[in-house]
């Protein structure tokens, strides 16, 4: 083989391999930025966790999907959906003679909801990786209401971090009492059950200055 050949093959190995290296590169961060756009707080939360290492979280975040991407939701009736909701209305009243005891009782009331809903029964730390993936942006209610019933158990929480637990909370409360199962329609949920969709958050929203 001639040199001029030789440095043309090289050249041609060179300039394949690049775009081998610029393919896997590319498609690297186009996974990345599905991620970031699934997980939102969640990909923020999973890179802080792993000191930045933007590889390693999403490796964490990868997995999830993988573990609980198909969760299959499980209806609620229209009396359960009605029961959740003056329950969580008495932890609201609740808070206000005893705050403790009212974050106690939402923690445990959202922690049956999340396992109705078909979610991990337990442990927790199964619970909140599954919501992570399906309500990434309000899962962080779960998790404050989680650790300021710990912390009030130990008599360690202010009334305002409670308060602000079981509005946290809450969020993730009405999004699981509207959540659908897949491949059915508002239309249908509100024929079948009764209940209106929307009317959950809308109830909840006059309480928003005050009590939780």
């Amino acid at each position: 083989m001639s040199t001029g050949v030789t440095i043309i093959v090289i050249v041609a190995a060179v300039i394949l391999l690049a775009a081998l290296a610029a393919g896997l590169l590319r498609g690297g961060r186009g996974r990345g930025r599905g991620l970031r756009r699934r997980f939102g707080p969640e990909y923020d939360l999973a890179l802080a966790r792993h000191e930045g290492d933007a590889k390693a979280a999403e490796k964490e975040l990868t997995e999830r999907l993988r573990r609980h991407g198909d969760v299959k939701i499980q209806p609620l009736t229209g009396e359960s959906r009605e029961r959740y909701v003056a329950s969580w209305n008495g932890v609201q009243e609740e808070f206000v003679d005893a705050p403790a005891r009212a974050v106690a009782d939402a923690e445990s009331l959202l922690a049956q909801l999340v396992r109705d809903r078909g979610y991990p029964a337990d442990p927790y730390d199964e619970q909140v990786a599954a919501l992570s993936v399906h309500h990434a942006y309000s899962v962080r209610g779960y998790r404050q209401v989680h650790a300021a019933a710990g912390r009030a158990r130990e008599g360690r929480a202010a009334t305002e971090e409670l308060r602000e637990a079981v509005v946290g909370a809450r969020g993730l409360f009405d999004e699981l009492i509207e959540e659908r199962p897949r491949g059915r329609s508002h239309a249908s949920d509100r024929h079948r059950t009764g209940v209106p969709w929307a009317g959950t958050r809308g109830r909840h929203e006059a309480t928003k200055g005050g009590t939780p």
